[in-house]
């Protein structure tokens, strides 16, 4: 069969898109080189892992993480548990003051929020990484992974995991679910010492503080922007004048707070509560399949929307291990890693992949359990912890 030459101009017409496929195939080789280079120095390394050590089933987790990459990868993961990972950052200005910029003793951090609006403020973060991570190509970005309580992130910190607000609630006790914020009052005032929340500035605590001013807030718009003096003092109004009724209710007459979630959880599970605060959303089916708590607790969101935020992964300025840093996230990120964390059997925090990227058994998790509002602009959260301090803060 004779075949015809291409002309000239089909041929120039060809040289933009060879051209264009040339340099698409150097750029993955050049990182795809990039990336063996950052596995290669990794080897031997100790990652320092600050993260919350609250939760038995999470601190779990990260001992199976750490054999996998001590096997795969050949780098040690150490999680160093803390109360609070505003600990962590005011441990990381110091060693900014301190003139330490290598050499640090946190190679990377579980973060969200106002710490990661401290820590992108103060200079605490290292170059943006997660354009040199492989599995950052999985992530599903329909989730709320590109801003941090409407912060950009810009590629200083990895998304790892979604968590909404929900009450978890024994339904034997609360046959009618609270799924607003009137609901919740009216059940509490006629169940006296039946509920609480965690003291703020604890997480929980203050998570609940925003989902109930979400509530109570018929234009959200000024919360997700810089609270100003008068906006804060007019908003927040009905949510003090709300808490001012609900905490003669509370467990202890609200004359005493539990200082963390784990410890709500534990007087839930004593029957001394009939329901706790959690934030996330698989965590009452994993608690009742592990048998921490009664088979009769159930999730429960509001109806109006739950808080919605995604937590990070970040790398420190000074971080002595950064390669094995970002190999310990890039693994965090895998569909075996993601997948794991899912299952309710061992933690249930929901994947940030995309569902093409995980496995068929992976895929009866939605990430977004329930309705999601977004989380507002990390000075309310900071002023809502000052207030409340000074009102009820004993």
């Amino acid at each position: 069969m004779r075949h015809s030459l291409p002309s000239l101009k089909q041929l120039l017409r060809t040289l933009p898109l060879l051209a264009g496929s040339l340099l698409f195939t150097q750029a993955n080789a050049a990182n795809n080189s990039q990336w063996q280079q950052t596995l290669d120095e990794a080897k031997g390394q100790t990652v320092y892992f600050n993260a919350w050590g609250g939760s038995p089933e999470i601190n779990a987790y990260l001992v199976w993480a750490g054999q996998e990459l001590a096997r795969d990868y050949q780098v040690k993961l150490v999680q160093v548990k803390v109360d609070d990972i505003a600990q962590s950052v005011s441990q990381l200005l110091a060693n900014k003051l301190a003139g330490k910029q290598a050499g640090g003793p946190i190679d990377l951090l579980w973060v969200n929020g106002e710490n990661f609006k401290a820590l992108k403020e103060q200079g605490l973060l290292g170059a943006p990484f997660t354009q040199e991570q492989p599995n950052m190509a999985l992530v599903d970005n329909s989730l709320p992974v590109s801003e941090d309580f409407t912060l950009p992130v810009e590629g200083l910190e990895a998304p790892w995991g979604i968590g909404q607000l929900n009450l978890m609630v024994d339904s034997e006790e609360v046959t009618s679910l609270p799924t607003s914020a009137a609901a919740l009052l009216a059940w509490a005032k006629a169940h006296p010492g039946r509920f609480t929340y965690p003291k703020p500035p604890q997480f929980h605590g203050s998570s609940f503080l925003k989902q109930i001013l979400l509530e109570l807030t018929p234009d959200p718009a000024p919360l997700y922007r810089e609270a100003t003096d008068a906006e804060f003092i007019r908003i927040t109004a009905p949510l003090w004048a709300w808490l001012d009724e609900l905490h003669p209710a509370l467990w202890r007459k609200g004359k005493l707070f539990p200082a963390s979630a784990a410890e709500t959880r534990q007087l839930l599970d004593d029957g001394e509560l009939a329901m706790a605060i959690s934030f996330n959303p698989q965590e009452a089916q994993s608690s009742v399949q592990n048998g921490t708590l009664p088979p009769s607790v159930i999730a429960v969101a509001m109806a109006k929307g739950s808080l919605t935020n995604s937590h990070f992964l970040a790398i420190p300025f000074n971080a002595n291990t950064r390669a094995g840093a970002k190999v310990v996230a890039n693994f965090l990120l895998s569909p075996a890693a993601q997948t794991r964390k899912a299952d309710p059997a061992y933690w249930g925090d929901p994947s940030v992949l995309r569902t093409d990227a995980l496995p068929d058994s992976a895929k009866g998790q939605p990430a977004l359990r329930f309705k999601a509002v977004a989380e507002p602009h990390p000075s309310w959260q900071l002023r809502l912890e000052a207030a409340w301090a000074e009102r009820y803060g004993h």
